[in-house]
This record gives structure tokens, C-alpha cells and sequence, in this order.
């Protein structure tokens, strides 16, 4: 029987800056999974529940069969299409401010960076991450894409530290120190994330080089060589101003969380405070840019 997994994103409200965004750049028909498990599974269970939509699947350890299906499909037409194997529903654990549906955390590999879960040894280049509420488990794109780019700029010049807003988890202020960033600030106006992102610091043996401050762009003080923002588009239009005089002597600028159909509408904006595009990248419907101050 197989073992793959598969993992699905199927919506997003990206991290606690989410209640600033307007409805419209939310996805309002967000899909709610269920967990479902399946006893005594047969050798072609796992394949039908991939037929049937499963987001995830994994082989259980009482030899069944545990996936996270859609709730388009009913446990029932589940049950028809196994030819009455038992299933067991169960409710689903959405991760990303429920952007994210897997069935447990899982190693994944972004960029030049390995994120692992809490309890795996950590080799050169990993981060560990407990399995929390904070937005940032790296499984969705806007995540991805700002570790794909920081790998990338941290192939030049390591800058001598990095801003990272609206931290949630931590994962890119803690992706930044990986690579040899020498220190890092992450602030978050969730409490609850800057608790997590401090716990996952700490976890990583970075308490002492990742500072961690509740609030926003406004509480930050001096300028920094590289900025980090994923959030959504309207906290990133509305912090332009403080986050560009965060920005130092040609510093440069990461944002992301931002939807294909807005990234005029951001770019502009940042393009009137005297930053120019060096770069974007897109997935699934996301966009990251790369900004550089012209001073």
C-alpha cells in the first residue's frame, strides 16, 4: 500500500493582520475539510479516496487508512464508494488561518531552507516549528515565495539584520538567521504570535538573536538593510509610509500576500514613496515583490 501524501491549499486569510484586509480580499467560500478514517482499509482504498478528492491521506497505524476529504463528498458517498468499510469523521485542524489543510505537520523543503515539526532533529539548515496557530507553517505560497526570495538575496551580501512584520510563526525572521542573517526583528500585532514565534526561537536556538516586539510597523525604530512584510494587501497599502522609512541606504523591500488581481494597486503605491521594482514571483495566485529604495 502507498504512503505518499497528498497536500492541498484551498483557501487563505493570511496571519493576524487578516481582520485589516476588506472582505474582497478574502476568500469568503472557504472549503472546511473533514478528517475521515477509514478501519480494516482494503489495498485500493487509498487511490479511491485520491479519486474522491482527498486532500490528504496517510496509512494509520491500526491499518487503516486516515484522509482529509472535501466537504463536497459526504462521509456516506465515501462509505458507497469503499463498498461499506466503516468510516469514523472526525473534525479537521486547518493550519495558515485555515488556508492550509493537512492532516499533521510534515518535513518540506523551501528553497534553501528544510522546516520540520517540533519533535524532529534539526540538521544544519532546518527550522523546527511547533504546531501552533501563528500563520507560517511554510506550506503556503505567500510563505514560500519570501523564503524562495530570501534564499536568494542571502546569495550576495548577507545584510547585517532583517524586519520582519507581521512575523506570525517566526518562519521568516528564523529563515533569515538560517542563512547568516547575524540578528533579526520580528513584530506582530497578535500576541499570540509574537508568543509563538518567541517559543519557536528559542526551539532553534535563536532567543538571543531574534528580538520579537507586539505591535506594528509603527514601534520599530532605525533602518534596515532588508524588510520583510507577508501580509494582505490593505495592512500593506496602509504601512507603506512607516515601513519605506524603516528601509536604509538602497535597502530593499520583500512584500507578499498579495493577490495577483491587487498587485498593480501595491506596487503603486510603493512605487509613489520612491521604491522600485528589482523583482515579482507568482504561484497559485499570489504575488511577491522585491522593492528597493532609490535614496
Amino acid at each position: 500500500m502507498r504512503s505518499e501524501a497528498i497536500t492541498a491549499v484551498v483557501s487563505h486569510s493570511t496571519r493576524s493582520w487578516a481582520e485589516c484586509a476588506s472582505s474582497s480580499e478574502i476568500d469568503q467560500t472557504a472549503v472546511v475539510p473533514y478528517r475521515l478514517h477509514v478501519a480494516q482499509a482494503s489495498e485500493n482504498t487509498f487511490d479511491r479516496l485520491i479519486e474522491l478528492g482527498a486532500y490528504d491521506v496517510e496509512v494509520s497505524g491500526d491499518d487503516g487508512i486516515v484522509a482529509l476529504m472535501p466537504d463536497g463528498v459526504s462521509a456516506e458517498a465515501v462509505e458507497r464508494e469503499l463498498g461499506g468499510s466503516v468510516v469514523t469523521v472526525f473534525a479537521a485542524v486547518g493550519r495558515d488561518a485555515e488556508s492550509v489543510w493537512v492532516l499533521r505537520p510534515r518535513p518540506i523543503a523551501v528553497g534553501r531552507v528544510r522546516i520540520v515539526p517540533a519533535d524532529m532533529a534539526a540538521k544544519p539548515g532546518t527550522i523546527r516549528l511547533i504546531d501552533a496557530a501563528a500563520f507560517g507553517t511554510g506550506l503556503h505560497a505567500t510563505t514560500a515565495l519570501c523564503i524562495e526570495i530570501l534564499g536568494e538575496l542571502l546569495d550576495g551580501p548577507v545584510p547585517e539584520a532583517v524586519l520582519d512584520v507581521g512575523t506570525g510563526s517566526g518562519v521568516l525572521a528564523l529563515a533569515a538567521l538560517t542563512l547568516g542573517v547575524p540578528r533579526a526583528l520580528g513584530v506582530d500585532i497578535d500576541r499570540e504570535a509574537v508568543r509563538i514565534a518567541a517559543e519557536n526561537a528559542r526551539l532553534n536556538g535563536f532567543a538571543q538573536r531574534l528580538e520579537l516586539l507586539h505591535g506594528d510597523s509603527e514601534i520599530v525604530a532605525g533602518r534596515w538593510p532588508l524588510v520583510l512584510a507577508n501580509v494582505l494587501p490593505a495592512p500593506l497599502i496602509q504601512m507603506g509610509p512607516s515601513l519605506v522609512r524603516r528601509i536604509g541606504h538602497h535597502g530593499r523591500i520583500v512584500l507578499s500576500g498579495i493577490p495577483t488581481s491587487v498587485e498593480g494597486d501595491v506596487q503603486q503605491a510603493y512605487r509613489r514613496l520612491g521604491m522600485r521594482r528589482l523583482d515579482a514571483r507568482s504561484r497559485g495566485g499570489w504575488v511577491a515583490l522585491v522593492l528597493q529604495a532609490s535614496w
